[in-house]
């Protein structure tokens, strides 16, 4: 017997990995839709301090540009403070709900992800040079972000059903590279090179996790080497930005005006960053400064220790996923807790290599400071899955 939370219930057997299909989780003869084990509060707590202190400097790195734009200096703040509310709703929902039942719709979902990544090149909203959001009106939507997750639960599916196969290229190489190539194929239609590099890792560390063949990963290497170059060498602008990247000041005043305002924001906050709500760079100097470079804000207003700081926030947050992941009953769910993960830790270095300039410049978001209310209500969604996975590790009693 083992104990989840408060109830005593029958330890999962292992041939129950080839069941994920089933909309629900059998235990003995009992059939549950909801978990009743203890959540990991470590996890939530983390979650939340860190969702509080985004919630904060979107207010502050955005509050002039809003101003500027729509006389409201907390319009943007408003939308992503409604957008956390509803996200934590979802979250904890999520996290009650056992991952057997949503494991159903991963590939239901992978179906919705590319079709709305079909469609984004006709009805899609257009900004500089790449077509990615979906308009909802309220707000606006990438279908990419639905892809990782979509890409997770699938993948984690798929490899749980092939099992031993896995080391065979027809079951563990195969069928992953196909929905990869259609996936990223239709991401450079926009063009997105940033969520296909992230889709493109997030499939490698899940087909790694599933048991795939380690020659196969030499090999992938290769392909992705060889397809890199192929794009590098179609879409010129990302030349320009490898160029602007070793390079910002060759175009101080376009192409590398934003890298340079960043790297001016940083440089200004010092060790103990110029104060909360007193930053100079977000007064219509820095692009995006309440979005894909709020992390330069918040070197700019906390310094270096708040920076750190909120790395450091974030780092435990990671490794308490991966503790969830390696404690979790079975395959699946670790797999699941282990690619979710994954992508928060994809998504927080990428995002600080490019406000630091250590990357060339992508479009990429950090999870839970920049502001996009879709974006936020999938990750604070994608964390009630860990929260739900959590439930389900046993609770080890004295005596």
């Amino acid at each position: 017997m083992a104990q989840y939370g408060s109830a005593n219930v029958k330890a999962a057997e292992p041939d129950r990995l080839s069941a994920f299909g089933s909309d629900v989780f059998e235990r003995g003869r009992e059939r549950r839709f909801f978990r009743a084990g203890a959540i990991d509060m470590p996890f939530l707590m983390l979650t939340m301090i860190i969702l509080g202190i985004g919630l904060i400097m979107v207010l502050s790195a955005s509050f002039a540009r809003a101003y500027y734009e729509t006389g409201n200096p907390t319009k943007y703040f408003v939308k992503q403070l409604f957008f956390s509310g509803a996200g934590v709703v979802a979250m904890l929902a999520l996290s009650k709900i056992d991952l057997k039942f949503i494991s159903r719709f991963s590939f239901p979902l992978l179906a919705i992800s590319i079709l709305l990544l079909v469609v984004v090149p006709f009805i899609g909203v257009s900004k500089g040079d790449a077509t990615r959001w979906i308009d909802l009106k309220v707000t606006t939507f990438q279908p990419s972000e639905l892809a990782k997750l979509a890409v997770i639960l699938s993948f984690a599916s798929l490899a749980c059903k092939s099992k031993d196969k896995m080391k065979t290229f027809r079951y563990g190489i195969l069928p992953f590279g196909i929905i990869l190539a259609v996936i990223v194929g239709l991401l450079m239609l926009e063009p997105h090179i940033s969520a296909s590099i992230i889709i493109i890792a997030l499939g490698a560390i899940m087909m790694f996790l599933g048991g795939a063949d380690i020659k196969w990963f030499v090999m992938l290497g290769v392909f992705v080497g060889a397809a890199g170059a192929l794009i590098l060498a179609k879409f010129g602008y990302a030349i320009d930005r490898i160029k602007i990247w070793q390079d910002p000041f060759s175009d101080p005043l376009g192409k590398g005006f934003q890298i340079i305002q960043s790297l001016y924001a940083i440089g200004s906050g010092g060790l103990l960053g110029v104060g909360l709500g007193q930053s100079r760079q977000k007064y219509l100097y820095l692009p995006e400064e309440h979005n894909d470079y709020i992390f330069s804000i918040v070197c700019e207003e906390l310094g270096y220790i708040g920076a750190i700081l909120i790395l450091t926030l974030f780092a435990l947050l990671i490794i308490r996923g991966f503790w969830i992941a390696m404690h979790a009953k079975d395959r699946y769910s670790t797999m699941v807790a282990a690619g979710l993960t994954a992508l928060l830790f994809l998504q927080v270095f990428f995002n600080v290599a490019v406000v630091t300039n250590l990357i060339p410049c992508t479009g990429i978001s950090l999870p839970f400071f920049s502001y996009g209310g879709t974006a936020l209500m999938l990750q604070l969604a994608e964390m009630g899955i860990v929260l739900g996975i959590s439930r389900e590790i046993p609770i080890k009693r004295a005596g």
